[in-house]
């Protein structure tokens, strides 16, 4: 097992190039499933979430090589498999995009129950109410959900989401571009990295518009061609080193994002006192003095994101008076980071699903513990700012949806390395 050491107290100063979105690569690389050619993929994050779903893609016989960094080629066309190893797709959360991708194009598929960050119940079950509006069968067990045509046959069809999912929208709109007919979808989620992965498609030759709207329409074709795409920047990894200069103090230029998709959230570090100058495709944020306490609830897109939840906690633990922190969407993910921040010096009261944080001009080192991505990324970010040293295990959350972070945070002056137990 291996840990961050990190020495904190540092101001950040310099340049950090944001990589491929994290949340855009998982979905869009099951997607290659679906084209009959080569795809080349560029901006492609070197993230652990990413190697898994590769292996799991050579696993079912697709052709795979990485040309030069951060590009990926994936030729699906031999793919006969319907059935991903169940180890590996245990691995990840996003393993579940295969459901969509694999019944759209062979017309059926069992894949094993995804793994990833349990810091909160997520059910499947718009999937699965979207998968059924499209014809098809499903038979649910606690290992694995197979799919297999209806009596009528896979067709598209009108799918209206009980609440937003941004993993149901992405899988549906998957699952339905090679079925006969038109599929909508209603109250679909509008994060940006919907939107990527319809550009993708609609580069393959898919036909499908709406996205980045509550209403998708996708037109079946019958089949999807080779052709090259390049990611959009994650914004929650662009967010994280934002809010970890607001923490520390410092002034980066962060590059590779695009500004609009950052509002959500520069605009309430704006407000806890930080200063934000949007550019063409980067962001400068300079942090002086102590931030100011602030109230922040988390909605779907484009309001404040839940993946930004932890990070932006940390910036409020430290700021001057207090804060209130809403989570509308996983209310229970304030246990996986809260009680590590808690011993190293912030206060921090849970009610419901609002956490009261009462903010302290310092926090002290310790060893904790991540329990899930973002809540790793936040203690990374605490640790950075407070003062003596601190231990960061089982970083291998962290190491699912960030490159190169140590690389990074050095490059910014932080004193920060991994090292194995």
């Amino acid at each position: 097992m291996a840990k961050y050491e990190i020495i904190g107290g540092n101001p950040l100063v310099g340049t950090v190039t944001i990589s491929g979105a994290k949340n855009a690569a998982v979905a869009i690389l099951p997607a290659a499933v679906l084209v009959a050619g080569r795809c080349r993929v560029e901006n492609v994050p070197d993230i652990s979430d990413v190697r898994i779903l590769l292996n799991i893609l050579r696993d079912l016989g697709a052709e795979i090589s990485q040309p030069e960094e951060g590009v990926v080629e994936i030729d699906c066309t031999e793919v006969t498999c319907t059935n991903p190893n169940p180890e590996l797709v245990k691995k990840m959360r996003a393993s579940y995009y295969l459901m969509g991708s694999l019944l759209s194009r062979f017309g059926k598929a069992k894949v094993a129950l995804p793994g990833g960050c349990n810091f909160a119940s997520r059910p499947i079950d718009q999937h699965i109410k979207g998968f059924v509006a499209l014809g098809a069968d499903v038979e649910e067990t606690e290992e694995y959900v197979k799919l297999s045509p209806g009596p009528d046959g896979l067709h598209g069809n009108r799918v209206s989401l009980d609440v937003v999912s941004v993993g149901a929208t992405m899988n549906i709109i998957m699952a339905a571009c090679l079925l006969p007919g038109t599929t909508v979808i209603e109250n679909a989620a509008k994060e940006p990295h919907i939107v990527d992965l319809a550009n993708f498609l609609n580069t393959m030759g898919a036909n499908i518009s709406g996205a980045g709207t509550d209403t998708v329409k996708i037109r079946g074709v019958e089949k999807l061609r080779g052709g090259s795409y390049t990611i959009i920047p994650d914004q929650i990894e662009a967010g994280t080193y934002i809010a970890a200069v607001a923490a520390t103090g410092g002034n980066v230029l962060v590059q590779n994002v695009i500004p609009k998709h950052m509002e959500c959230i520069t605009s309430k570090l704006q407000e806890m006192g930080a200063k934000i100058y949007n550019y063409d495709d980067s962001i400068r944020i300079i942090s002086e003095g102590r931030l100011r306490g602030t109230t922040v609830k988390t909605r779907p897109y484009p309001g404040f994101p839940t993946d930004m939840q932890a990070q932006i906690c940390v910036c409020m633990a430290l700021a001057s008076g207090g804060s209130r922190l809403t989570e509308s969407v996983y209310e229970t993910r304030f246990f996986g980071y809260c009680s590590e921040l808690t011993s190293m010096g912030a206060d921090i009261m849970i009610n419901g699903k609002t956490a009261v944080v009462n903010g302290h001009p310092k926090l002290h080192g310790a060893t904790v513990r991540a329990r899930d991505l973002r809540a790793g990324a936040a203690l990374v970010i605490a640790g950075l700012a407070a003062e003596g040293t601190t231990f960061v295990e089982n970083i291998g959350y962290v190491e699912r949806g960030y490159e190169r972070i140590i690389e990074k945070f050095t490059a910014l002056g932080a004193q920060i390395k991994r090292i194995e137990d």
